[in-house]
């Protein structure tokens, strides 16, 4: 036992005095009981004595537990054991009286060492409530079994239509479902039963609802009624579906009607702490799954927080009503505002992450610290508080075994608590506790709120609500605001919003946004141009009121909005067209976090590990969303100017090498399972490899592109795979890329992973779906067009195992190798590009197509291919890079090309790729009046024309000469 003082002279005077009362008259009645005691024993009952009344009480009806508890019961106690020692107890019960008496004698007697504990300081606080919530819930079950088999005996047992016996399955909810249970709490129960069916085994059959009924109500009797012994627990049954007027007891369909249909905010919020009681079963699972998309929603969802705000105010309210004061459960920083703040944030993202869905406070704080939606400082201020108000709680339950959060209002117990809290008065106690609460009830402001200013003070509210357009401009003139524009623009568009069927709640949410989204893009040079792309982002949530509700309830999101919608249309397009990304605007900070580049990888497999390996459709769901998600916030850091566009391409290009890789493994995995493997593979290994080519091949990746992709292997095409249903080498990997290719191109409610374009593999569109290494080898040796050997240079291998990697290297380093005679190469390379021009080239008069055009950013891409293939056989580092920037360096490095030439290339080419990246975010053609690029372009035109076009003329130029 602890080291404390439990001398009589350590108490106060009046618990002294109170001591020796009781103590005294525990001699008298039990003299035999007392002297079994050692010195230790008898100084520390008469602590308890006078810190309890309940203890007092129980011990001077059952002074045996005296000996019990000082000869082990104090010692350490298995609380697994509760349930087996309440069952074998429950044996000897042959009617509802001796059943109560069982339950109730057992509740005691560890109602009394759990307090004993307590006040000694031998337990935790968060293992006094696991305790005592174990304790109640073995209670429960085994009064719902002994029921169970009583009732099964006069009416039959329930079962459904395939002869399966149906349980009773109780749901705890409150702090029972979340093992946190008071010392002197109320249990809120609902009770629910798997299938509708009848009884078997009767005398006649009976309803199974009806069944369970009867039960219920015997077993809230049970429970519930007060005998000489007391009772075991206050039920509350009102949570259930439609309260005291519905019946006590529905089957899991009725559940799950009720909520789909009528389910309340406040039921919500009760059911994140729903758990179901007893042993685990398949009906527990099912049970739970049930409820689950009631309580957590698939989205990331802020309706949560003004449902508790309004609970908050309703509570609020009360209080005052009651007149409660030093109420530490209900009063402002106490114990339901840590609740409400740990609930709202498990509701709002609980959908989107598992880990959140933790009936227990403690557990759920752990987790929003983990999934960073709580920074340290904030979990442990909150986790520290809480567990000072519960323990408070627990204690002042304790003295009485009575149900109360309100400090004191007299000297004896103000004494005992802090006696057991060793504090050395009240006003030592009142400014730990003021300090907690304090803290309490500044997170629970920064997370609900519901103290703010009213938004109807704002003139934009009046703005959103005014019907007269004369007096909209009016108020539009005095505020500065005298381009017409907007005007013309939000009434279009409030006009096509009302016309929209939102529904009451819908309708408030747009009330309450507007007004602060106009004050926002009111301040902005450009109002206009912002709300028009900013309503197209609107048009498409108006009639899903949990995003109006994030954007409402959220200001870095709606800034966020405001911003990005202002930066770039292309932005705004994929908000409205993907309305979950506005999930990613929440946090800001966040926003802006780019992932490192090999990061994306572990990113990714970190977010898929939400999703059931079986769950095919949800994986391809969470790949796109994954891909959009992360392309906003490359988009975001770009026009914001955090990425350079080389950066830019960078993560676009890891980004998609990362969702080729997950693709490729789960097509694999998929096949492997269906097909088995190919024979030969070491652990790990796919035999397959995937070949970018293009933008993805040289790192140049933009906004919206494909990806143009080879597939090789290097098995046996005759060879037969391992499986039960084994079939050919060749036939399994061909098999395996068009699964590779379904999974991209299938498009989801996130639409289509990637465009993939396969035209590049050996023979085009005619060409095998994958092909065998050696035979890509021989082809691109032996068959290829120069035309094949230029999109080589522009390739690299970004997924498969190592030896298919390096013979892929040296292929492609081969082929680059090839002595070429120039004349005909540049014929070739030239002919080829006259050709892309008339039939790509579609830019309108005075305007210049920064791709096609003359001087464009094509024209710099062939530059580099020709002079990669000219000169590769006389210096084969020329294949180490497929990116135009490093080849040009490397140009000048092999004094291929003058310094000052490569330089001015690059330069040009990182213009280009800039403003085409920007053209493309601005929701532009990628082109520009040609008076903007003009130098530019006629620099790369004159250089083309002396490296490429004039060798094709048999007009070769000594490349030192090249100055542009």
């Amino acid at each position: 036992m602890a080291d404390r003082n439990f001398s009589i002279d350590s108490l106060p005077q009046a618990l002294s005095q109170l001591a020796d009362d009781r103590w005294q008259q525990l001699q008298r009645q039990q003299p035999d009981i007392v002297a079994q005691l050692d010195t230790q024993a008898q100084a520390q009952t008469r602590v308890m004595l006078a810190l309890s009344d309940f203890i007092d009480t129980q011990i001077q009806r059952h002074p045996e537990w005296l000996l019990w508890l000082h000869q082990g019961g104090l010692g350490a106690m298995a609380r697994q054991c509760y349930a087996e020692q309440i069952a074998l107890l429950m044996g000897d019960a042959h009617d509802d009286a001796s059943a109560k008496r069982v339950l109730r004698q057992y509740r005691n007697r560890q109602m009394v060492r759990l307090a004993w504990l307590d006040f000694c300081g031998e337990l935790t606080i968060d293992e006094q409530l696991l305790d005592l919530s174990v304790l109640a819930e073995s209670l429960i079950i085994a009064g719902r079994d002994w029921l169970f088999s009583q009732l099964c005996q006069q009416y039959g047992t329930p079962m459904d239509s395939n002869g399966k016996v149906q349980p009773l399955m109780i749901l705890g909810m409150g702090k029972l479902g979340g093992r946190e249970l008071n010392f002197s709490s109320d249990i809120d129960l609902i009770f629910t039963f798997p299938e509708h069916g009848e009884t078997q085994g009767g005398r006649r059959p009976l309803d199974n609802q009806q069944f369970f009924i009867r039960m219920g109500q015997r077993l809230v009797d049970l429970l519930h009624d007060t005998t000489m012994d007391g009772f075991v627990y206050r039920v509350d049954m009102r949570l259930r579906p439609y309260g005291d007027s519905g019946p006590l007891v529905v089957s899991y369909s009725a559940l799950e009607d009720y909520y789909q249909e009528q389910g309340r905010d406040w039921e919500r919020y009760a059911m994140v702490k729903a758990r179901a009681l007893g042993p685990w079963s398949s009906h527990s699972d099912e049970l739970h799954q049930l409820l689950r998309p009631f309580v957590y929603r698939r989205y990331i969802d802020f309706s949560a927080i003004d449902a508790l705000r309004k609970m908050k105010a309703m509570i609020a309210r009360e209080v005052r009503r009651r007149q409660l004061t030093d109420n530490i459960k209900l009063g402002a920083g106490g114990i339901r505002e840590v609740e409400f703040v740990v609930q709202s944030l498990q509701l709002i993202r609980g959908g989107r992450e598992p880990s959140l869905r933790q009936q227990s406070i403690f557990a759920a704080l752990s987790a929003l610290y983990q999934c960073d939606q709580l920074s340290f400082a904030n979990y442990d201020e909150l986790k520290t508080s809480y567990i000072m108000l519960r323990r408070v709680e627990n204690i002042l339950q304790a003295f009485n075994d009575e149900q109360t959060q309100t400090l004191p209002t007299n000297t004896l117990d103000w004494q005992r608590l802090c006696w057991v809290l060793h504090r050395v008065n009240v006003m030592d106690f009142r400014t730990h506790l003021e300090a907690a609460m304090n803290k309490i009830h500044q997170h629970f402001r920064d997370t609900v709120g519901g103290e703010g200013s009213d938004d109807t003070e704002h003139w934009t509210s009046a703005l959103w609500l005014e019907q007269d357009i004369a007096v909209v401009q009016e108020m539009l003139h005095q505020h500065g605001q005298i381009d017409d524009e907007f005007l013309v623009g939000l009434t279009a568009w409030r006009q096509q919003a009302m016309q929209k069927s939102m529904g009451p709640r819908g309708q408030e949410t747009l009330d309450k946004l507007m007004p602060k989204l106009l004050d926002e893009v009111l301040q902005i040079s450009s109002p206009a141009t912002v709300f028009k792309s900013m309503s197209k982002v609107l048009d498409s949530i108006l009639t899903r009121t949990t995003y109006l509700e994030l954007l409402c309830e959220n200001p870095g999101a709606r800034s966020q909005l405001v911003t990005l919608c202002s930066a770039s249309p292309w932005i705004a397009k994929q908000l409205s067209r993907f309305p979950m990304l506005l999930d990613e605007l929440i946090e800001p900070s966040h926003l802006y976090d780019i992932c490192p580049l090999t990061e994306y990888g572990a990113l990714l497999h970190q977010s898929l590990l939400r999703v059931a390996d079986d769950d095919m459709e949800q994986q391809m769901e969470y790949l796109r969303q994954f891909k959009l998600a992360q392309q906003l916030k490359i988009a975001a850091a770009d026009v914001t100017g955090v990425l350079p566009v080389m950066k830019v391409s960078d993560h676009l290009t890891y980004l998609a090498e990362a969702i080729v890789a997950q693709v490729a493994r789960q097509a694999w995995q998929q096949m492997t399972l269906r097909y088995g493997k190919p024979p030969g593979l070491s652990d790990g290994d796919m035999g397959f490899a995937v070949i970018a080519y293009g933008k993805l091949g040289g790192l140049e990746l933009g906004y919206g592109s494909d990806l143009d992709l080879v597939f090789l292997h290097n098995a046996d095409l005759q060879a037969m795979t391992t499986g039960d249903k084994a079939i050919e080498c060749g036939h399994f990997y061909l098999k395996l890329a068009q699964r590779i290719l379904h999974l991209f191109s299938t498009r989801t409610n996130s639409g289509e992973l990637y465009e993939v374009d396969m035209r590049l593999r050996p023979s085009g569109a005619s060409g095998l779906m994958v092909s065998e290494i050696e035979r890509f080898g021989e082809y691109q040796c032996q068959e290829a067009w120069t035309w094949e050997h230029q999109a080589l240079v522009r390739t690299r291998c970004i997924f498969g195992d190592a030896s298919l990697r390096q013979r892929f290297d040296s292929i492609r380093a081969q082929v680059i190798a090839k002595p070429r005679e120039p004349l005909g190469l540049a014929k070739d390379v030239h002919q080829m590009r006259l050709k892309m021009r008339q039939h790509l080239l579609h830019a309108v008069s005075g305007e210049f197509d920064l791709k096609q055009g003359v001087g464009g950013i094509t024209d710099i891409e062939f530059i580099a291919q020709y002079l990669v293939l000219l000169h590769g056989h006389q210096y084969p580092e020329l294949a180490t890079w497929p990116d135009n920037v490093r080849v040009f360096e490397l140009l000048a490095q092999l004094s291929l090309l003058p310094q000052a030439t490569a330089e001015q290339l690059t330069s040009a080419y990182c213009l280009l790729r800039d403003e085409s990246h920007r053209l493309t975010l601005l929701g532009l053609p990628t082109q520009l009046p040609i008076i903007e690029i003009a130098d530019h372009a006629e620099h790369i035109a004159t250089i083309y024309q002396l490296i490429v076009a004039n060798s094709a003329m048999d007009q070769g130029l000594d490349p030192t000469v090249i100055q542009g």
